[in-house]
């Protein structure tokens, strides 16, 4: 049975898995907006190849690595987006989805810093 939690809640946990994530990459995420949204568009998931109720995360926006002048704050924020019913949907506990947000946002994160899957699965 999924565990399942308010929005507030998950944002909650999402905002502790952030205070997890090393210091060296906090500092380095600037103008990145994390997103709740229960499911991924449609368009979304197809652009990634993934199911509309199996995508966990999905990162937009420009990279790290792509950004070009660090000065320049006029830019759309980049998005993380995580999508709640789908990862709830994976968990039975507090202890697991808190986990599970975590892995996912440091995967989506990841992108974010111009990693591959392949380099993010080592990772893992």
């Amino acid at each position: 049975m999924p565990y399942r939690v308010t929005k507030e809640q998950f944002l909650e946990l999402a905002e502790s898995a952030m205070g997890r994530m090393p210091k060296t990459f906090r500092k380095k995420l600037k103008n990145v907006s994390i997103i709740v949204e229960d499911y991924p568009t449609r368009d979304d998931a197809r652009s990634v190849g993934a199911g509309r109720h199996d995508l966990l995360g999905l990162f937009t926006g420009t990279g790290y690595k792509d950004k070009g002048d660090p000065l320049n704050t006029r830019s759309m924020p980049d998005k993380v987006f995580l999508y709640q019913r789908n990862i709830q949907r994976f968990c039975s506990s507090k202890e697991e989805l808190a986990d599970e947000i975590g892995k996912t946002l440091f995967h989506e994160i990841g992108h974010y810093f111009g990693l591959s899957e392949e380099e993010l699965r080592r990772y893992e």
